[in-house]
């Protein structure tokens, strides 16, 4: 097992990091245009019923349940050539890569996504992330049950979690106590469902966006800490 860090900074892709909703919506608008609206509202169905079933969206598994529906639908193959070379670097929010920066300065950063085994690692990789965190990257189906192998890989006095869903705050949040700072950021869809965030008790730290961690110093980050003597 490797020596342990003092503090580990887990950070999320999809509307942590990355503007996952307007993927999204640009992905929509591609359909519309290949396929007419009619289907690509059917894709989003398939989409929907695929990831109740896996717990994570897949975007080419849908595309391939899809293909099984229109096997001779040509516009299949210019919409996965459209995810495959999405240019996800332009959906980074910005300071994104500032935020990685600062925190590399205080502690070892990594990816932490829930995905598939294609898509997710290419999203990182093409946005820029898997370089800015040094190949630092886990990809789990549930991550809130990898707890023991997030330890095992990246073992740390203290845990940061920065995550725009509750429900995995709150998760992580009961499993490591106060060996982990949750920190919410307020973007994307989930973060911003009042229903959603009345279900969960708030995390440790709230922000409007991920670049406002950059207005935070170090200790804000470990509460567990007693406050230096003035």
């Amino acid at each position: 097992m490797a020596a342990a860090h003092e503090v580990v900074f887990l950070l999320d892709v999809d509307n942590t990091l990355l503007d996952s909703d307007r993927v999204i919506a640009d992905l929509m608008r591609h359909l519309d245009r290949e396929v007419g609206h009619e289907r690509q509202q059917h894709y989003w169905e398939i989409f929907n019923e695929l990831r109740a079933e896996v717990g994570y969206a897949d975007y080419l598994g849908a595309l391939q349940r899809y293909r099984m529906e229109y096997p001779r639908d040509a516009h299949v193959l210019t919409v996965s050539s459209y995810l495959i070379n999405y240019p996800f670097a332009n959906r980074l929010f910005p300071e994104s890569l500032d935020v990685i920066d600062r925190l590399r300065g205080w502690g070892e950063v990594v990816i932490c996504s829930d995905g598939d085994v294609v898509f997710q690692p290419r999203k990182i990789e093409r946005s820029g992330l898997f370089e800015a965190v040094g190949g630092n990257v886990l990809i789990y189906v549930h991550k809130e049950r990898e707890l023991p192998d997030i330890e095992r890989r990246y073992p740390a006095d203290h845990y940061v979690l920065v995550d725009d869903k509750l429900r995995l705050l709150t998760a992580f949040k009961q499993q490591w106590g106060d060996r982990v700072t949750t920190v919410f950021p307020r973007q994307g869809h989930y973060a911003l469902d009042a229903d959603i965030v009345r279900a969960y008790p708030p995390a440790d730290l709230t922000v409007e966006r991920i670049g406002d961690l950059l207005r935070l110093d170090r200790e804000a980050f470990r509460p567990d800490r007693p406050a230096p003597a003035r």
